[in-house]
């Protein structure tokens, strides 16, 4: 298992010209497991599908995962009923010339968008600074993990401002 080092944001503002940025349609969704250390993802993302096993929890954790054959990928799809979340992806260079996966959420998640950048290193990572339109970091935040919002209704009650809402609060 590789080691993930990364962190997370919410959005304050939308990069410029994001809507002509091409981006990935991801629909996720989790195996039902006791609430604990392990997470078991499976995602759809062009034309791929895989099986992410993670286990901790913040900015560090052991993440593995594996390509599933299509048959395979639906039979446990179905398990997966109500802890599902889709959302585009857009990847957006940073400073340092470091990767932001910019998460635009789709569906009940709708208004809520989420930043993360992984690092090579703990070191990169501390030394990190997230530039101004990023708003409030929420690693390790466990209300504002996938698999955590897979398993919510929706964004309301997460007491954020929801990313071109109007000055509406979720």
């Amino acid at each position: 298992m590789a080691r993930e080092i990364e962190r997370k944001f919410l959005v304050r503002d939308l990069p410029a010209g994001l809507n002509k940025r091409p981006c990935a349609s991801i629909v996720q969704g989790y195996l039902p497991l006791e609430k604990g250390e392990l997470e078991i993802r499976l995602r759809r993302q062009a034309g791929k599908r895989l099986l992410t096993i993670k286990c901790g929890h913040g900015k560090s954790r052991l993440e593995a995962e594996f390509p599933v054959p299509k048959e395979q990928f639906e039979a446990l799809w179905e398990l997966t009923a109500g802890r599902r979340v889709a959302k585009r992806r857009y990847s957006v260079r940073g400073s340092g010339g470091l990767l932001v996966q910019l998460d635009v959420y789709q569906g009940r998640h709708r208004g809520l968008v989420t930043a993360e950048v992984e690092f090579n290193s703990k070191k990169g990572s501390v030394r990190f600074r997230p530039p101004k339109w990023f708003g409030k970091e929420v690693t390790g935040r466990g209300k504002f993990g996938n698999a955590t919002l897979a398993r919510r209704r929706g964004v309301k009650g997460l007491g954020l401002w929801v990313t071109g809402s109007k000055g509406r609060k979720a």
